[in-house]
C-alpha cells in the first residue's frame, strides 16, 4: 500500500504578516505585534523578519525585545482580522482536499492522498499552495510534506519563510534525527530537560532509546512521542469541520496590575471560573479535575491540580475549588500578575456523579437551584451580551480593563490536549 500524502502548512509570522498585508509601511521597518502595554500585555506576539534579524523572539516582554531593537514598531493585535484571514487561507486549502484540519489559527494539516491524480505530487501541491495563499492573501507559508502528520509538522518547521520541505521514509534520518530533542512535537521544556539529563538530546536519540527509560522520564506520553519520533503515526486527518474532542476547557488572564492579597484574587479566580463554567455548559459537560496556573511579576510559574468529589459545570463549584488550590500552594500576601483556570477531566453530565441513596437532599436541592440560577444566567448573556451580567463582588474592581473584560469572555482555550493554561497574550 503507497504512503499516505500529508501536508502541514503554517502560516510565517502570521499576526505580523497579516499586520503588514493590512498596511505594507510595516514592510520596510522591524516590527511586531504585541498585547497592550497598559494593559500589562507586553508581550511580544509575532515579529516580521527585519526584526527577527535583530534578535526579537515571540513571547519575550516588550522592554527585552526594545534592548535588542531600539526602532521596533509595535501594532495593537486585530484578533478579529486574524481570524478572516486565517478562514480564507483554509478556504484555499479546502479546494485541493476535503480533508482539512486546523492545528491553530496559522497552522493546518491536509491529507492530499486522492487529490494526487488532479493536482500533481505532495510537492507539486505544497507549491501550488504556497503561490496561491501569497498572490490571493498575501501571506507566506512553510509546507512541510510527509507520510504522516508529525513528520510534515516537522517539515514546515524545517526551513521558513516561504519553503517546502520534503520528509520521506528515505530521508527522514538524516533531515529530523539530527535536530533538537526539544524540536519534537509535544515535548516542551521540562521534557526536554528531563530527556536531556539521562543523555537523550536528539530526536534520533529519542527514537532510539531504551523504551523502559522513556517511559520512567515522561510516563505514558513519552512512549507516544517516541513512536513519533520513530515515523510510526497513523493519526488521520479530520475531515473540514469536524470537531476535535475536548478534553479541556480553560480561561487565562494577564490582569491589568498586579493581584495583592485575597480579595484581589478571590475577584480574578470567579471572574475566570464564571467563563470556564458557562463553556462546560455550552458543551453539555462536566469535569472532574480543576487545573490553577499562577504566574508571579517574576515570570516564575506553578500549576496544581485536584480531584473533585463529584462531576461539576457550576461556577460557584469550580471556583470553590480553585481557591483551595491556592490557599494552599501561595502565599496570598505575594503579587499574582497571572491566572489561569482549566476544567479537565470531562465527561456528560450524567457520566461524572454516582449519587448515593443516603445523599444530603439539601445539598443536591441546592445544587440544582444555583445551576438552574447559572443556566438563567447564559440565557441572559446569549440574549443581551456577554456585559448583561456579573458578579457584584467584580462589578467594582480595576483588575481587568472593559477590553479585557470583553475578550476574556469571547477567547478561552477548548482543546485536545491535557490540562494546559494557554500562553500569555
Amino acid at each position: 500500500m503507497d504512503d499516505r500524502v500529508i501536508l502541514h502548512c503554517d502560516c510565517n509570522g502570521f499576526y505580523a504578516s497579516v499586520e503588514c498585508a493590512l498596511n505594507p509601511a510595516y514592510r520596510s521597518v522591524p516590527m511586531a505585534v504585541c498585547g497592550d502595554p497598559e494593559s500589562r500585555h507586553g508581550v511580544i506576539l509575532a515579529k516580521n523578519e527585519l526584526a527577527k534579524a535583530f534578535g526579537v523572539q515571540t513571547a519575550e516582554t516588550v522592554w527585552q525585545a526594545r534592548r535588542k531593537c531600539p526602532e521596533l514598531v509595535l501594532a495593537p493585535a486585530h484578533h478579529k482580522k486574524y481570524r478572516e484571514f486565517s478562514e480564507a487561507v483554509n478556504a484555499i486549502y479546502c479546494q485541493y482536499t476535503d480533508l482539512v484540519e486546523p492545528f491553530s489559527i496559522d497552522e493546518s494539516w491536509l491529507d492530499v492522498t486522492g487529490s494526487r491524480t488532479l493536482f500533481g505530487s505532495g510537492v507539486q501541491i505544497a507549491n501550488e499552495l504556497r503561490r496561491r495563499v501569497k498572490k490571493e492573501t498575501d501571506l507566506t507559508i512553510s509546507v512541510g510534506v510527509s507520510f504522516n502528520k508529525i513528520f510534515a509538522k516537522l517539515g514546515s518547521d524545517y526551513k521558513k519563510p516561504d519553503a517546502t520541505t520534503l520528509i520521506t521514509r528515505e530521508n527522514y534520518r538524516q533531515v529530523l534525527w539530527p535536530l533538537p530533542v526539544g524540536s519534537m512535537i509535544y515535548v516542551g521544556k521540562v521534557a526536554a530537560e528531563k530527556l536531556s539529563r539521562a543523555g537523550i538530546d536528539t530526536i534520533g536519540q529519542l527514537a532510539q532509546a531504551d523504551e523502559t527509560l522513556i517511559e520512567r522520564l515522561l510516563g505514558k506520553a513519552g512512549m507516544a512521542v517516541q513512536l513519533y519520533a520513530r515515523g510510526e503515526d497513523e493519526e488521520p486527518v479530520r475531515p473540514a469541520g469536524a470537531e476535535r474532542e475536548v478534553k479541556s476547557v480553560g480561561n487565562g488572564i494577564t490582569f491589568r496590575r498586579n493581584l495583592e492579597g485575597e480579595e484581589d484574587v478571590r475577584a480574578g479566580l470567579l471572574m475566570l471560573c464564571d467563563t470556564v463554567a458557562a463553556r462546560l455548559r455550552r458543551y453539555g459537560l462536566c469535569c472532574q479535575t480543576v487545573q490553577v496556573q499562577i504566574k508571579s511579576p517574576q515570570f516564575k510559574v506553578i500549576s496544581r491540580q485536584r480531584q473533585l468529589e463529584r462531576g461539576t459545570d457550576l461556577s460557584r463549584e469550580l471556583f470553590a475549588a480553585s481557591m483551595e488550590l491556592v490557599r494552599q500552594n501561595w502565599d496570598l500576601r505575594a503579587p499574582i500578575r497571572m491566572l489561569t483556570v482549566t476544567a479537565a477531566g470531562l465527561g456528560g453530565k450524567d457520566s461524572g456523579e454516582q449519587l448515593s441513596l443516603f445523599a444530603d437532599q439539601a445539598v443536591l436541592a441546592q445544587r440544582e437551584k444555583q445551576r438552574q440560577l447559572e443556566t438563567a444566567m447564559d440565557r441572559v448573556r446569549s440574549k443581551y451580551g456577554e456585559g448583561a451580567l456579573s458578579f457584584a463582588s467584580l462589578l467594582k474592581t480595576d483588575i481587568v480593563s472593559k477590553s479585557q473584560g470583553e475578550k476574556l469572555r469571547v477567547e478561552g482555550s477548548e482543546g485536545p490536549d491535557s490540562p494546559a493554561g494557554p500562553p500569555e497574550q
